[in-house]
């Protein structure tokens, strides 16, 4: 019948290594845990920046479409100056051929 039992010696011995291998796999769920948290956080904050780069995007977008116009207007106002300055100068001419004063 006793070599059904085991010590009182081995049996601590069995305990105390089981208890060691839960501390050990403890530790181990503990850090991934912690590098699970770590992911989760990092993937809202990527998001987060997703979100603020397309909002960016569209603004920068409006920004050079205003910008655009904004260049326009003195290409606008400088083709009315010369297409004024030809018509003064065209005027001018037609005035003097039909004055007399160039024939």
């Amino acid at each position: 019948m006793t070599d059904e039992y085991i010590t009182k010696e081995l049996h601590d011995k069995d305990v105390e290594r089981i208890e060691d291998e839960q501390n050990r796999q403890n530790y181990r769920i503990d850090k991934l845990e912690d590098a699970v948290k770590q992911i989760n956080d990092l993937v809202a904050a990527v998001k987060v920046m997703a979100s603020n780069l397309e909002a960016m995007n569209r603004e920068l977008g409006r920004q050079g479409d205003r910008l655009d116009k904004i260049e326009e207007r003195p290409a606008k106002k400088w083709d009315a100056v010369v297409s004024g300055i030809i018509a003064g100068v065209v005027g001018i001419l037609i005035g003097l051929l039909s004055s007399g004063v160039l024939h």
